[in-house]
């Protein structure tokens, strides 16, 4: 399992400041969500988004939450899961100050490693169409965008 690879990555970026990828714990739940609203990522704090949802999540050996942190601040998130067979990268954020510095792509990355240790061969995401900036992101990380696939779901609540 992943978790116990202990895995912390370093990355110098503008010759100015360090970023660390490291797993996502309990104690980062806090700054995650004012991640979120401060860069205007819709989420659900009544359902998946939920402090105990989350670690529940956390708790399960298909759970691959890893965010970065610049100067001792919550910088970028990303949630990865599997199904055994599909890795599935969701939730995908970097503050906007912090926009445009391969944030984004070392994330995705350390994600993507994972995934591919656990010998998962596809990954994929879902990005709602008005989120232009993220489709940008992974079309430069040579995501093939699928316009032949239609997306259902079925949700036992609104907010969930």
């Amino acid at each position: 399992m992943y978790k116990k690879l202990g895995y912390e990555m370093k990355s110098q970026y503008n010759n100015s400041s360090d970023v660390v990828i490291r797993e996502f714990c309990m104690e980062d739940y806090d700054s995650l969500i004012k991640l979120w609203d401060y860069s205007n990522l819709p989420y659900k704090p009544k359902g998946r988004d939920r402090r105990d949802r989350i670690g529940y999540e956390l708790k399960e050996a298909n759970a691959l939450f890893f965010v970065a942190v610049v100067e001792g601040k919550l910088a970028g998130s990303v949630f990865g899961t599997h199904d055994g067979r599909k890795g599935w990268i969701n939730r995908l954020v970097v503050a906007p100050e912090f926009q445009r510095r391969g944030i984004a792509r070392m994330l995705v990355t350390r994600v993507e490693e994972v995934l591919s240790a656990l010998g998962i061969e596809i990954i994929a995401c879902l990005i709602e169409g008005w989120n232009g900036d993220s489709m940008q992101v992974f079309e430069r990380l040579e995501y093939k965008r699928h316009t032949d696939i239609v997306y259902f779901t079925k949700r036992k609540e609104p907010d969930v």
